[in-house]
Formats: structure tokens, sequence, C-alpha cells
């Protein structure tokens, strides 16, 4: 492990995993939009948005070795991922009718689900927080619980 593929010493190692989920669902509404490769996408967060300064601030330090790993997970598992996304939505909102912000979080959660060996009470309390942050007035992050938590079940029902 270099350097590069851990937090900057200092840093929260929490809230550097906080940050490399939020980017892994940044990214990947990114890919999904300009269908770059996944590759040109991770270095284009970890050049210019991990830790950079602009004059509307500051972007968090992020855990590079797990944004890494998610955005990689997602590729490689996608379609295990959308099915069981899809088992926990209504019939009438298969995940190609969601919202893009929302899918890519899905997608990422599900990611740690499948790949990971995150408690899931972790993972979905993260993903929660992510959705009040895009959707700080709406009902998502309810939403995004309640998915979430079927998808846990199916992915680690030893978990439960």
């Amino acid at each position: 492990m270099t350097s590069t593929d851990a937090p900057k010493p200092g840093k929260n190692k929490t809230q550097a995993r906080s940050a490399a989920r939020l980017y892994a669902v940044q990214a990947l509404f990114q890919m999904e939009h300009s269908d770059q490769s996944y590759d040109k996408v991770i270095a284009e967060f970890e050049n210019h948005r991990f830790g950079a300064v602009y004059e509307e601030g500051e972007f968090a330090e992020g855990d590079t070795r797990l944004f890494r790993k998610l955005v990689k997970d997602v590729v490689n598992h996608q379609a295990k991922i959308d099915q069981m996304t899809d088992r926990a939505l209504v019939a009438k909102w298969p995940i190609a009718r969601i919202d893009p912000t929302l899918r890519a979080l899905f997608r990422a959660a599900g990611a740690e689900f499948v790949e990971s060996t995150t408690p899931v009470k972790v993972v979905i309390n993260e993903y929660v927080d992510i959705a009040r942050a895009f959707f700080p007035e709406g009902r998502e992050p309810s939403f995004v619980n309640a998915v979430l938590d079927h998808m846990a079940r199916e992915a680690r029902p030893e978990a439960f």
C-alpha cells in the first residue's frame, strides 16, 4: 500500500471512508452520464477532488482504496446489484426509472453488501446520510433506508 492508498496522516479514518462513499456515488453518476471508463473517472476524482481546495471550499480527503474498490466492484457486479435493487423496489419502479443519483447510491451500497465485510448497519447509515446530503428536504432518505434494508437482508441475511 502506498501513501496515496490511505487517508492522509491526521485525517479521521471514518471521515475519509464516508467521503470515499460520497465520491463513489458521484463517480458512478458521472460514469453513467458521460460514458467514461471507471479508470478515467477514478483518476479524475483522485487528482481533482480528493482534498482539493477551491474558492467555494475544501473537498474532504477520501479513502482512495475504498473509493477504488467501490467503483470497480459496482462495475464488476452491476447486474447482480441491479437485480437485488429491483427486488427491493416496488414493481412499478424498476431501477431504470429511479433518479440517477439514487441509482448510483444503491449501486455503491449494493457493492458494499456484496463485496465487503462492513457491518450492514454501517453501510445503511452511511448511504442514508449521503441521501440526506443530496435530498435534504425530501423523502428520499427514508426511501433509501427501506430499500437498503431490503437489499441487506437479501445480500447478508445472517446479519439480521
